[in-house]
């Protein structure tokens, strides 16, 4: 089953797709716009391409765990996304990624300047990486 995860965002969204088992990441992308709509397009041609079955979107909480002011705006685009691929996303918590794919960034040994290009994408990454992680624990126990 691949299951793609989004970073959304105002100017860039982040896209990461997992392999058919869905285990690992095996696609990303970013998506380079500010409206919405446009977003939801270009996700919904993605959805068949890759053949993807589930949707996970990263959701904004505070540090404390209480949505943030954005959480309707990222909601409206949930539902925008629903109506586009016909797939009801997952809200899937998103604390602390921006800053982690910072960090891996920096660590790779990319400049500053050229984050903007990929930190969306791996952002995206990390996503999906703890929805897998949560689905895999979660089948170890049933």
């Amino acid at each position: 089953m691949r299951i793609m995860a989004i970073d959304y965002g105002d100017a860039r969204t982040g896209v990461a797709v997992s392999d058919a088992s869905g285990i690992l990441t095996g696609y990303t992308t970013v998506i380079q716009s500010r409206r919405p709509e446009t977003v939801a397009e270009e996700i919904a041609a993605l959805v068949p391409a890759h053949g993807v079955e589930v949707l996970v979107m990263g959701f904004p909480r505070n540090m404390d765990g209480t949505e943030s002011l954005r959480a309707d705006l990222y909601r409206s685009f949930a539902a925008l996304l629903e109506e586009r691929t016909g797939l009801k996303p997952v809200l899937w918590d998103e604390r602390r990624t921006t800053i982690e794919a910072h960090a891996i960034l920096s660590a790779s040994g990319k400049r500053t300047k050229r984050h903007k290009k990929n930190v969306d994408a791996v952002a995206a990454s990390l996503i999906l990486d703890g929805y897998l992680r949560f689905l895999a624990g979660r089948s170890s126990i049933e």
